[in-house]
């Protein structure tokens, strides 16, 4: 739609001048007589330029009202066009919808584009019509300069002239009156005689004196007189008739131009607001339409979306796994298991019914035990690892036939090797354990729990005791490949002594309950360290005697090196030694605080008592598998779980290497730098991947436990930004660039914003 088609209400094109628009009104004679005297009078010209004058003032007016509008128009539509060039890019990205939304959202950003354009137009042709009006005010004010100057020059000429003949008259008054009365010879009290410059004058020559000045002014005065006739006569006749003809010649182009300005801006109002809504609502039945803003609203078809989006993905479908089958091993027809019973705090442990002389090398638990799957590996002996490795003993699993219990206590791989002790899963609180063990070597995808277990702690395969009264002889496990040499009575009474580590651990375990009290023998008389083929003294149901309690509190020896030191060891150091993808003092912190220390408030920002964290960094560098390091017990950490917190920072940062590794550091640094936070999160997951095995197990394993201190913040007062002020400089290293501080914090919070997303939480 252009201008030249807007029409006028009666249907004809507008006049191009301005003049005749609506309704004209014509003046009557005695309004026209009125107008021609003010015009023909001598305020005629004064008058006429300021009329002028507000023409131009108002012309400026609405050019600057034009301009404004123009920069504003200007700016919203260079701002929708950009905010719809923007929407247009970031909609191709593939985490937003496709199919029919994005098909709609496209147009709906076209129909913008066109506003915008027509937003843009719009602007420039009200600037145009701007520059028009300052440019016919300019020469306005230009022309009306001239013209004042030259009729009101004319009009101040004709009033000076009249003034002189005025003056001119009244002295030639004066003068005659004067020379009457000396030709009278009424001097008024004069003794008739004249004093003048050369002395007295007689009557005679003054009358003579008077009469020649009153010639002289008579003509002046007559002169004056023609004079100001013509001048006046040549204002009236042409001067200020051509001055207010020519000033009403430049009023009217002023106001005929502003009005046509005026109407253009109207044109141009309907015009952007017809384009407009034509571009949201297009006319019917025009070849070539496009739809409208509600017609592409209309065509978007969730469903049909959804169902493409995941059609999409059939072509990455993997292969269906064979259903689950359970098989039940031919050693349970031969040998029922044995229940498994024992004090508190030493496990559950599992009967062993294969001889004793297999070889230590073998890590997994027997067939007549577990159920092993052929795929997952067991995890670390004596930490509750089972990985996809069922720790189920066979008298409990699902579908197996009732066994009778027969009381012998039996010992697993995990009670010699592990330095802790997991309660019984009767006794055991929900919840009460710490973080998951994954197992080293692995990305720890098979789901894995030490928190929720209903097995005992020990997951590795039989012991080297020797052959136990209660196992019959001469069968073997059915996974063995060999059988192993025969052994000399000598081997064998050596081979069933347990190791010394486990010696002390069994000194160390807590006392057993109050009606197992009575049924416990001598600590002599414990059948692990006797003579295998001594007959049994103990009957059916009753538990083997050896079972000594241990002090509630243990105090490290003064004055002795650590004997297993704990702290300032690397976690590889500590892996290697111990066998356990998380360090025993970062297992039972995360323990007790999980217990205790959720809802405290400031936990891990408020410091504990200085002597406590010490004795107990102490003893756990002598002996971290002790009982009296139990954390569920808070005796045990003197009822301070801010120290066990500090402990658990002081750990961290003791640590010879961090445990972010000092190697990748820098690349911490540079994926924290980035500004989008996706980018940000899949970078640091690129980095955590590429950890060590023991560094991305402990990172895990804090990294759960931290999120479930942040879901307490309500009542902790801990968010995510506190926690990674508090662990930023701990698990990147204190002796970094203090520049740095800032993005160590960005990194540890952008762990715990996406944990779930970085680390299994099963």
């Amino acid at each position: 739609m252009s201008l030249g088609d807007t029409l006028t209400e009666n249907g004809a094109p507008p006049p191009a001048n301005g003049n005749n628009l609506g309704l004209t009104t014509h003046p009557g004679g005695e309004e026209l007589r009125a107008v021609q005297d003010v015009l023909s009078s001598e305020m005629g010209i004064s008058t006429m330029l300021n009329r002028l004058k507000q023409s131009i003032a108002s012309a400026k007016e609405f050019s600057l009202f034009l301009k404004r509008r123009a920069l504003l128009e200007d700016e919203h539509a260079q701002g929708l066009r950009k905010l719809c060039r923007m929407s247009q890019d970031s909609i191709h990205r593939t985490e937003h919808r496709g199919g029919s939304f994005a098909k709609a959202y496209e147009d709906m950003m076209a129909i913008h584009e066109r506003m915008a354009e027509n937003g843009m137009q719009f602007s420039t042709s009200l600037m145009q019509m701007h520059e028009d009006l300052v440019e016919l005010a300019a020469m306005a004010e230009k022309q009306r300069k001239g013209w004042k100057a030259s009729g009101l020059a004319a009009e101040q000429r004709v009033v000076d002239m009249e003034t002189a003949m005025r003056k001119s008259k009244a002295k030639y008054d004066s003068l005659a009156e004067e020379y009457e009365r000396a030709r009278t010879g009424d001097v008024g009290g004069a003794k008739g005689k004249v004093f003048g410059i050369r002395g007295p004058k007689s009557a005679e020559q003054h009358e003579q004196d008077l009469l020649r000045k009153v010639q002289t002014a008579d003509q002046d005065y007559h002169g004056k007189v023609q004079t100001y006739a013509n001048e006046r006569g040549q204002l009236h006749n042409s001067i200020r008739p051509e001055t207010v003809k020519a000033l009403q010649d430049i009023v009217r182009e002023c106001d005929s131009g502003m009005v046509l300005q005026m109407q253009k801006f109207a044109s141009f109002n309907e015009k952007l607001l017809l384009s407009n809504g034509l571009s949201i609502s297009p006319l019917k039945g025009q070849p070539g339409e496009a739809r409208s803003l509600r017609e592409c609203i209309a065509a978007i078809d969730n469903d049909r979306d959804l169902n493409e989006f995941l059609s999409a993905y059939h072509k990455n479908l993997p292969p269906k796994s064979a259903e689950p089958k359970y098989e039940r091993n031919r050693v349970l027809d031969t040998q029922p298991p044995i229940s498994p019973t024992g004090p508190p705090g030493q496990g559950s442990f599992q009967s062993m019914s294969q001889p004793m002389s297999q070889p230590p090398s073998m890590g997994r638990a027997g067939p007549g035990n577990y159920a092993e799957s052929p795929t997952s590996p067991s995890g670390p002996p004596g930490h509750g690892y089972h990985g996809s490795v069922s720790m189920i003993p066979g008298a409990q699993r699902p579908g197996s036939q009732p066994q009778p219990e027969r009381h012998e206590r039996s010992f697993s791989i995990g009670s010699f090797t592990s330095r802790h002790n997991n309660p019984p899963p009767s006794q055991q609180p929900r919840n009460s354990l710490g973080p998951q063990q994954p197992v080293p070597g692995s990305r720890f995808n098979a789901p894995q729990s030490a928190f929720n277990s209903s097995q005992g702690s020990a997951s590795g395969g039989p012991p080297q005791l020797g052959a136990l009264p209660f196992q019959p002889a001469g069968q073997p496990p059915s996974h063995q490949q060999a059988q192993p040499p025969p052994q000399f009575p000598q081997q064998q009474q050596q081979q069933q002594q347990p190791p010394p580590q486990f010696q002390q651990q069994q000194q160390q375990q807590p006392p057993p309950p109050p009606h197992l009290q009575q049924q416990l023998g001598a600590p002599n008389s414990n059948p692990l360290l006797q003579n295998p083929s001594a007959p049994s003294q103990q009957g059916p149901g009753m538990p083997r005697p050896g079972y000594a309690a241990p002090p509630r509190q243990q105090t490290p020896p003064r004055n002795e090196p650590p004997a297993r030191p704990v702290f300032r060891v690397t976690l590889s150091e500590l892996y290697e030694r111990d066998q356990l993808a998380v360090p025993m003092v970062v297992y039972q912190c995360i323990q007790a605080v999980d217990l205790y220390g959720l809802r405290v408030e400031g936990i891990y920002r408020l410091s504990g008592s200085l002597p406590n964290v010490n004795k107990l960094k102490a003893m756990f560098d002598h002996d971290s598998g002790s009982a009296a390091l139990d954390f569920r017990n808070p005796e045990n950490f003197f009822h301070d779980v801010n120290s066990v917190a500090g402990l658990l920072k002081q750990f961290f940062r003791d640590l010879p290497d961090p445990l972010l590794t000092r190697e990748h550091y820098h690349s911490f640094i540079e994926a924290a730098k980035q500004e989008d936070e996706t980018l940000r999160r899949d970078s640091l997951h690129a980095i955590i991947n590429n950890l060590p095995d023991p560094n991305y197990a402990t990172l895990r394993a804090l990294t759960l436990h931290l999120h479930r201190v942040i879901e307490n913040s309500s009542i902790n007062r801990m968010s995510t930004q506190n926690l990674a002020i508090v662990f930023g400089p701990t698990l990147m290293g204190t002796d970094s660039n203090l520049a740095d501080s800032g993005y160590q914090s960005k990194v540890v919070e952008t762990i715990l914003q996406n944990t779930y997303q970085i680390f299994d939480d099963d």
